[in-house]
């Protein structure tokens, strides 16, 4: 699928070459171009936080493959959110750092269907790995002596590889739809190719799109929240039969950085796509500066803040980076 989709967008390069109509070839990325004072002041924040995001993740994920005491289902999971969020910002970041400071902010057609594809893709992948995360947390607490059986290499390594699968799949299949449209219009009102913003310059029906992303958006970022507040319902269920209060402080502290995790990413989407909007915004190209900013935190903040919250709330975590940094790490 995925031959197929680089295909399609050579085929479509070069129909554009002779066709003898107006095809947009590349968009305009408009950004923050309204508020060239901002651009700089987030050019230096951003590329702080992009510096922190791959540190911080690149420190979990070689903890992670070093230390043998972390090759566990819960560390494998957290490296794979580690190198999901170097991915995903990845993919818009140091391209939005070049248009900060470009008078020229455009991007190509092939390359922002790519971006698009990455995006998305990584975007839907996470949703996924953090269901199967809480997934992993509920049977370490409510079933620990079936963890070991449920939970065994080949079940959380085939989860993590589903989470991969079902992003890429999703994202292929939406993106594929979406470069099929028409555009009549090539100002992106966002700091990258968000595949909403895209489908907005389209001149023809979108009914289709936003069907067939109304049912990815049930399967793979409704169906793992509902999984996570399943799992945590029974959970805190369970801890709240645990009679001491030190074992429950003990079982809550396993999951709490998952959960914090949980809610920032999730609180996020909730309130940029399923806050309530005027007519007038529906109906209108314009985005507000507080919505560009509030995406920004989506996509920039919460992959920085995952490791610092492991790290924090992870006693595993704290004691191997304390190695890590004090040489005898590698010394073993």
């Amino acid at each position: 699928m995925l031959k197929k989709f680089f295909e399609f967008l050579q085929v479509r390069k070069s129909t554009m070459e002779w066709e003898n109509q107006t095809i947009l070839v590349e968009f305009f990325l408009k950004g923050l171009s309204d508020y060239p004072r901002l651009e700089l002041l987030f050019f230096a924040l951003i590329l702080i936080m992009y510096v922190v995001i791959l540190l911080g993740n690149g420190t979990l994920i070689l903890i992670s493959i070093w230390d043998s005491h972390l090759h566990t289902p819960m560390y494998f999971f957290l490296g794979n959110l580690s190198f999901l969020d170097i991915c995903y910002t990845t993919t818009s970041i140091p391209s939005t750092l070049v248009n900060f400071l470009s008078e020229r902010k455009t991007i190509s057609f092939s390359g922002c269907a790519i971006q698009m594809f990455l995006g998305m893709a990584m975007g839907t992948t996470e949703c996924v790995l953090l269901g199967m995360m809480a997934f992993d947390r509920y049977v370490a607490i409510c079933n620990p002596l079936r963890y070991p059986v449920i939970m065994s290499k080949d079940s959380y390594v085939s989860m993590a590889a589903g989470s991969w699968f079902a992003g890429v799949i999703n994202s292929a299949v939406q993106t594929a739809f979406v470069i099929q449209l028409n555009f009549c219009r090539n100002n992106i009102n966002h700091f990258s190719c968000e595949i909403l913003a895209v489908m907005k310059l389209a001149c023809a029906d979108i009914s289709g799109n936003e069907f067939i992303m109304v049912v990815a958006t049930t399967l793979f970022t409704l169906m793992p929240l509902l999984l996570i507040v399943i799992s945590y319902s029974l959970i805190i269920s369970s801890i709240l039969k645990i009679r001491t209060s030190e074992g429950r402080s003990k079982a809550f502290s396993t999951c709490s950085a998952h959960l914090i995790v949980v809610i920032i990413f999730y609180g996020t989407i909730l309130f940029m796509y399923m806050k309530p909007k005027s007519k007038e915004t529906l109906n209108s190209e314009d985005l507000d500066a507080t919505d560009k900013l509030i995406s920004m935190f989506y996509g920039v903040m919460t992959p920085m803040m995952n490791p610092l919250i492991y790290s924090l709330r992870n006693k595993d975590v704290k004691e191997t980076v304390k190695h890590l940094f004090n040489g005898s790490f590698f010394s073993k």
